[in-house]
């Protein structure tokens, strides 16, 4: 598979891209020689290689979930730009 100026200039007019004739010769180039490096991959033998879905072995270092003691309303609200009734008071986004 090779790309064509014609494929470049349909993504470039799909991206609003206007490109002059220079910058499609470049990017057609540049895009085959892409293509060509990934054709690369085709020649590996992969048959006894285990799919992954990440090159490192990765575990989930969450913490575990602890109840504690919630801060004070008074110190929360400390922080906030507003407060109303003992709540956070923000600007309406609807109307």
């Amino acid at each position: 598979m090779s790309i064509t100026i014609q494929d470049v200039e349909h993504v470039a007019r799909l991206a609003r891209l206007e490109l002059t004739d220079g910058e499609k010769s470049q990017f057609t180039e540049q895009l085959n020689a892409i293509l060509k490096y990934a054709e690369k991959l085709n020649s590996l033998d992969t048959d006894n290689v285990e799919p992954t879905s990440h090159v490192l072995p990765i575990t989930n270092v969450m913490r575990d979930d602890v109840e504690r003691q919630s801060l004070p309303i008074e110190k929360v609200l400390l922080n906030a730009p507003d407060e109303e009734d003992g709540q956070i008071k923000v600007p309406a986004v609807l109307e």
